[in-house]
């Protein structure tokens, strides 16, 4: 698709979707000396490598396994131990390209099968679609089961979906955590089956939140094709 094609807030969530994952000249150089690795990497050789501090190391690590940009693999120590994170460029990485592709096609063909369905078996089943995709996104970035703070989790879960075209981030709002979506990638077809892609959604969060840190019940309580300006899932 050309630029040319683009609304603003398609070409807003692609600038935020680049710039989340490879903003920081150090995170480019890291991801491409991994990506060069057939082995690919260990944070102790990329903080050696690049000269930094192996937390730092890291954390941009852990920022390019959020976006979907580098799988993560266990490697079991003889000796007693925690196992080891070794990084590896992810599979494929055709959502490198500028802007990401739309999924409007995929979408529609989902929302109008679903709609054959009574509205609540629908939702069911868009819920469970995105929570199975969910669950695989996290298994690329945490082989483990789920281990991190829930504020380390939702903050992941919002790079992960900055990547997929939300343009997302966390929110404290009191004393709740919440992740707030300024763009639909979904397009129109959100707007016609909310019920059923709003699902979709939720599952997503709920699954990949349950990858990360344990079971929760994400609960959407603002949402664009509602009126509201933001979609906004409470944790």
């Amino acid at each position: 698709m050309a630029n040319e094609d683009l609304t603003a807030d398609e070409f807003g969530a692609a600038v935020a979707a680049v710039t989340s994952a490879f903003g920081d000249p150090t995170r480019r150089d890291i991801y491409l000396f991994v990506r060069s690795s057939a082995e690919g990497a260990k944070a102790a050789e990329v903080a050696e490598r690049f000269e930094l501090h192996p937390n730092v190391a890291r954390h941009h690590l852990e920022k390019l396994a959020a976006g979907s940009y580098l799988d993560v693999e266990l490697e079991r120590h003889v000796s007693a131990g925690r196992p080891s994170k070794r990084y590896r460029a992810s599979a494929s990485d055709t959502h490198l390209s500028f802007p990401p592709k739309r999924d409007d096609l995929l979408a529609t063909l989902l929302a109008r099968a679903l709609e054959r369905l009574p509205i609540e078996d629908a939702r069911a089943l868009a819920e469970e679609v995105g929570y199975d995709y969910g669950r695989s996104i996290a298994s690329r970035m945490e082989p483990t089961e789920g281990h991190r703070s829930v504020k380390a989790a939702v903050a992941s879960v919002a790079e992960a979906l900055t990547a997929h075209g939300f343009a997302a981030h966390a929110e404290a709002r009191g004393n709740l955590l919440t992740l707030v979506s300024e763009h639909c990638p979904f397009g129109e077809a959100a707007q016609r089956w909310p019920h059923v892609l709003c699902a979709v959604d939720t599952g997503m969060v709920r699954g990949m939140l349950e990858g990360l840190y344990g079971e929760t019940q994400p609960l959407l309580t603002e949402s664009r094709p509602d009126g509201d300006q933001h979609c906004v899932t409470r944790v």
